[in-house]
């Protein structure tokens, strides 16, 4: 067993033994830091690593000038300051090792603390909707939704009888049928108009009087108006 390993076993044993004890003397033990004051510290840690890093990486820079100016001149300077700078290296490469376990260390505390106040708000929503729900009465919003339903339909009476028109109703194709009967009995008017021919007289009249072959002016503007009358009759009824 390591010396690590020992010394981790021994403080375990000596807290384990001193929580007991303070168990068997009634004494609550301490709780374990928050996560926030958790990753709080982490990255104090991480601000702390870097100015490290940045003063480790000004000694290197500053090993290697030893080194280029004594060079031939004095080699054991020379190779005294180069190996200081492996040193240097050695620590930086290690504290980016610790970093990166910090940096993971850290996201995954945010994380966890992340989902707790998920959580933890979830639950709260359930609680106040589980309450919400115990205040509702199925039968209640059952009625509800019925007299919704009646007075809905009670204004859509309200609404029919409102627009009901008032005075005499009449059968549409009755009078569409009377109106047919009108218009064949007016084209049939005109048509007689149309065929209609002047009348002779009975009586004899003198051969003194009888008219000439040619008809009268008379006669002839009378045709022409009862024939003009008879179009516009015609054009009304079609129109």
């Amino acid at each position: 067993m390591s010396k690590i390993s020992q010394m981790f076993k021994g403080s375990s044993g000596s807290s384990y033994s001193s929580s007991s004890s303070r168990s068997k003397h009634g004494h609550r033990s301490r709780t374990g830091p928050t996560p926030q004051e958790a990753i709080h510290k982490l990255r104090e840690t991480e601000a702390m690593l870097a100015k490290k890093q940045d003063y480790l990486e000004n000694k290197i820079q500053q090993e290697i000038m030893i080194a280029k100016k004594n060079g031939l001149k004095n080699k054991r300077a020379a190779l005294q300051a180069l190996k200081r700078k492996k040193r240097l290296e050695q620590q930086l490469t290690q504290i980016d090792g610790t970093l990166s376990t910090i940096e993971f260390q850290r996201e995954a505390l945010e994380n966890a603390n992340t989902n707790t106040e998920v959580l933890k708000n979830l639950s709260y929503a359930a609680k106040a909707i589980k309450g919400v729900h115990q205040n509702i009465d199925l039968d209640k919003i059952d009625s509800l939704m019925q007299d919704i339903t009646e007075q809905q339909e009670v204004a859509q009476e309200i609404c029919d009888a409102i627009s009901h028109s008032f005075g005499d109703t009449f059968d549409e194709d009755e009078l569409l049928a009377e109106l047919a009967e009108l218009e064949q009995e007016e084209l049939e008017e005109s048509t007689k108009k149309m065929g209609r021919l002047p009348s002779v007289p009975s009586s004899k009249v003198p051969t003194s009087k009888l008219p000439s072959s040619r008809p009268s002016y008379h006669t002839s503007s009378k045709k022409r108006a009862e024939e003009k009358d008879a179009m516009k009759a015609l054009e009304a009824w079609a129109i």
